[in-house]
């Protein structure tokens, strides 16, 4: 038994409430180490000669990754304080109690050597999400080059590759006219990059954080996509980019004309003067990434901290927006995304906010600031296992695994999983323009629990470079659209949608072979089965009797054309449930 593999503490990612009187418990361990966990509590404050309290419940494996296995229970308690301790077994039979950071190898007896749980502490630290939000669908639009309501020509609007100041008129009410389609295809929610003024197609160096972009639309405009998106049963979330400004912003226009003078210094972070802004050249003043026509704000200052509160209010207030994305989120103190929490939760305590941030971020998701992030671990795992096939199905099945061990019950299934975005190039790109590793990755994307998210066009296998050709305008001409892509998207949303156990299903087991590149992934609630099996290499395989097919035995029926066979194609995934 390797002691030093083991890790709980009582923080709220390993000892939290999940509703009032429900508690999770987890502990840690190294992966393949231990056989059985045991959790052995108590009440903190009831002697046992006077009643006996004591009781014992089985941890349950819900994750594994490349080098970890995670245990949890849920328990059901109404006490002041629990007291707990954990008995652990090996694979040789060897017994240990794991009480305080301490390992004994018997159990303790007495309560001031065990963890200790505060029943009402944690329940009014209990982390709260949107329960609507839960593996619902995102569709990500990119407002300037996905649909107009004016005249564009074909070689314009369909340029390849494109550039920054190609203009393709897309509006707001191009969008209005296409939300059957995004309807159809089974979003739930959909994602806008910035709409405020800016003079840049993307929008992310704003100008007026209280005016729509001359070029999208009016106020009314946004009001009536939301309103007709609402009505359709969608969501609608907003681009907050609070990190920056564009220089046209007003106080940085005033840092320009006063320098050192102007009453908005502050505002912003400016080593010297006079502001060198020379293209190529380091700035003297903090930006985002180093480029001059976006100065970084000082959220530290309560005067600019209240204005972007007030702008994310505003709109939540005026069109009844159901959220906001922020953008480079990572790059803005915890204590400005407190209070940007609270003041929209005050709006609408159900907004659904998300952060941008390209690494892992727990430290973002302890319930005070983000609801959940884009999921770039995931994207990334995807790519490596899919288009360039430099990871084993057994890797990438351990970065899920650490993602799901390491994150709350309540936000994992909010991750938004994204295998393309506006930042970066499309996913059909990257995978040598192959249909088929496409719709695999796609299929993993769509099956997998948490938030799938679809970069525009994805659906009808659009490809496109490195920013800005990931930008090309949306392919509403049929000739330019793949119908067999756009057919597997509808048909594995259907799947997705129909059977939930893919996604909030408990793993029972999870099964795989590196050398043969295929993996399987056995779900249950609500006592229906389900198994992902999945083939991540070119060729063909055959499932052995000595491999699968003695788990999977005769009783389930594949989701397609046929039922269950036992070779599998090129990058091929199959979903079997339980007759």
């Amino acid at each position: 038994m390797e002691f030093s593999a083991i890790f709980h503490d009582t923080t709220k990612k390993y000892c939290y409430a999940l509703e009032k009187g429900r508690f999770v418990i987890r502990l840690k361990t190294k992966k393949n180490d231990i056989k059985r966990v045991m959790l052995l509590y108590q009440d903190k404050y009831i002697p046992i000669d006077f009643f006996d309290t004591r009781a014992s419940k089985e941890m349950q494996k819900i994750a594994s990754d490349n080098y970890c296995d995670y245990y949890e229970v849920q328990l059901e308690i109404d006490m002041v304080c629990l007291r707990y301790q954990f008995e652990l077994e090996d694979y040789e039979g060897q017994i240990y109690y794991y009480a305080n950071h301490e390992f004994y190898k018997e159990p303790r007896m007495h309560i001031d050597y065990m963890y200790d749980c505060p029943q009402n502490l944690r329940e009014e630290e209990m982390v709260v999400t949107p329960e609507w939000a839960k593996n619902k669908v995102v569709y990500q639009i990119f407002p300037s080059r996905f649909a107009t309501s004016q005249e564009v020509r074909e070689e314009e609007w369909y340029q390849a590759p494109i550039g920054h100041q190609a203009d393709l008129k897309g509006d707001l009410r191009g969008i209005i006219h296409h939300l059957d389609h995004i309807k159809e295809l089974g979003v739930d929610i959909i994602y806008m990059t910035p709409i405020f003024q800016s003079p840049s197609s993307h929008k992310y160096n704003t100008a007026d954080y209280y005016k729509i972009d001359t070029s999208f639309g009016t106020e009314a405009d946004i009001q009536e996509l939301v309103e007709k998106a609402h009505a359709l049963g969608m969501y609608v979330i907003m681009d907050a980019v609070f990190n920056h400004t564009g220089t046209d912003f007003f106080a940085f226009q005033d840092v320009l004309e006063k320098q050192a003078d102007s009453r908005y210094v502050d505002w912003y972070y400016i080593d010297s003067f006079p502001l060198d802004m020379q293209w190529g050249k380091k700035p003297n003043f903090k930006t985002f990434s180093y480029f001059p026509g976006m100065p970084k704000l000082n959220l530290q200052n309560d005067e600019v901290a209240e204005y972007c509160i007030g702008v994310g209010r505003y709109w939540m207030e005026k069109c009844h927006i159901d959220g906001w994305r922020l953008d480079v989120g990572d790059e803005v103190s915890h204590k400005f995304w407190r209070r940007f929490r609270k003041a929209m939760k005050d709006v609408n305590p159900e907004a659904l906010i998300i952060g941008e941030v390209w690494h892992h971020a727990e430290d973002f998701l302890d319930g005070e600031e983000w609801d959940t992030v884009m999921n770039y671990p995931f994207c990334f795992a995807v790519e490596n296992l899919v288009a360039k096939e430099s990871i084993t199905v057994s890797q990438f099945l351990g970065q899920m695994g650490y993602l799901e061990g390491n994150l709350h019950s309540k936000i994992y299934p909010l991750l938004w999983n994204l295998v393309d975005s506006h930042d970066f190039s499309r996913f059909m790109y990257r995978c040598g323009e192959s249909v088929e590793r496409f719709k695999f990755g796609v299929a993993l994307q769509l099956l997998w629990p948490g938030m799938p998210f679809i970069y525009y066009g994805d659906e009808y296998g659009m490809t496109g470079g490195a920013d800005p050709d990931c930008r090309r305008g949306m392919v509403w001409d049929e000739k330019y659209q793949n119908q067999d892509i756009y057919q597997w998207y509808r048909k594995l949303i259907q799947i997705r949608k129909e059977y939930p156990v893919l996604t909030e299903g408990r793993t029972k087991d999870v099964f795989y072979d590196d050398e043969q590149g295929v993996f399987a992934i056995v779900k249950e609630k609500d006592g229906l089965e389900i198994i992902l099996l999945a083939h991540a290499k070119d060729g063909l395989v055959r499932i052995s009797d000595d491999m699968y097919a003695h788990k999977l035995s005769d009783m389930y029926n594949l989701l397609k054309d046929t039922i269950f066979c036992k070779e599998l194609g090129d990058f091929e995934l199959a979903v079997l449930v339980k007759k």
